[in-house]
């Protein structure tokens, strides 16, 4: 989200308000609260979320406003960002609720790359019981990771037919 917001905010004329800018600020300063909230322990502060949702609400109905539905693609694109931010304002701002709930999909951005990167490498995989085992492999090294377990060991034990598997709860 904040990607797209900075893409609109670096196309916007120099010296002139962005609605864009508004919303990043917004999202960035709810970020700020859910992680000193994590940290703490203490609940985020009602009339701070509210303030920043209400600056975030107001951005996303202003960028419906400038923007049209029906003009350049480009212009399009930034209609259909202002509405999801209203849309989906629940989705995206779960991290709020939810202090485990991560603010941005970096993991998950994290876990795809490798198989993107070996498609550009190789310009494919090349047969389709390839591919599975690959993501199978990767889904097992991520998943370790995630536990804190070393990736070599993993595949050590893994190799040796003992394979390390989470506990389930």
């Amino acid at each position: 989200m904040l990607r797209e917001l900075q893409g609109i905010i670096d196309t916007a004329p120099a010296g002139t308000w962005c609605w864009a800018s508004q919303a990043a600020e917004a999202l960035v300063a709810l970020h700020r609260l859910a992680v000193d909230a994590a940290v703490t322990g203490i609940a985020i502060n009602a009339t701070d979320l509210a303030a920043h949702i209400r600056l975030l609400r107001h951005a996303a109905h202003i960028g419906i406003t400038q923007t049209s539905p029906r003009g350049t693609k480009l212009m399009a694109a930034r209609h259909a960002l202002a509405c999801r931010l209203v849309d989906r304002e629940a989705d995206y701002l779960r991290f709020t609720r939810d202090l485990r709930v991560p603010a941005d999909n970096n993991g998950c951005e994290r876990d795809i790359r490798m198989i993107k990167l070996r498609q550009k490498v190789s310009g494919c995989l090349r047969t389709l019981t390839g591919a599975r085992q690959f993501c199978a492999i990767r889904s097992y090294l991520s998943t370790a990771t995630k536990h804190g377990i070393p990736q070599f060991p993993a595949l050590v034990q893994l190799a040796e037919g003992r394979p390390w598997m989470p506990t389930t709860t």
